[in-house]
């Protein structure tokens, strides 16, 4: 298994999901979506997983002030989600091609 966690440090659920990891002891790869983000081929395979709105956290409060709330043509969504990863919603989990947004144990332990 190839694990990679894109996560805010911040963000409960994405510790929470550090944690279940930890716990398994299933090594697996920290990305801050903060300081690296993701690379268009990340995102676009993550996407392709998940769908491209279930990757905007609408939580946050840079999306009340984004300009995302708005935007309708997803290649516009997609362009300022890979500018504004703030704007990503955490934990992104990745094993190999499968893909998940959120805190979802039930998935990952399909993955062992």
């Amino acid at each position: 298994m190839n694990i990679q966690i894109f996560m805010s440090k911040k963000n409960f659920d994405c510790q929470k999901a550090e944690r279940w990891f930890k716990e398994r002891r299933i090594k697996f790869q920290s990305v801050d979506l903060a300081k690296k983000g993701m690379s268009p081929r990340e995102f676009d395979s993550v996407a392709a997983q998940v769908g491209l709105i279930n990757l905007i956290d609408t939580e946050s409060k840079k999306y009340a002030e984004s300009a995302v709330r708005f935007m309708s043509d997803k290649n516009m969504i997609r362009a300022q989600l890979l500018e504004n990863p703030q704007l990503i919603k955490g934990p992104i989990v990745r094993n190999g091609r499968l893909a998940t947004v959120g805190y979802h144990p039930e998935v990952w332990e399909t993955w062992e």
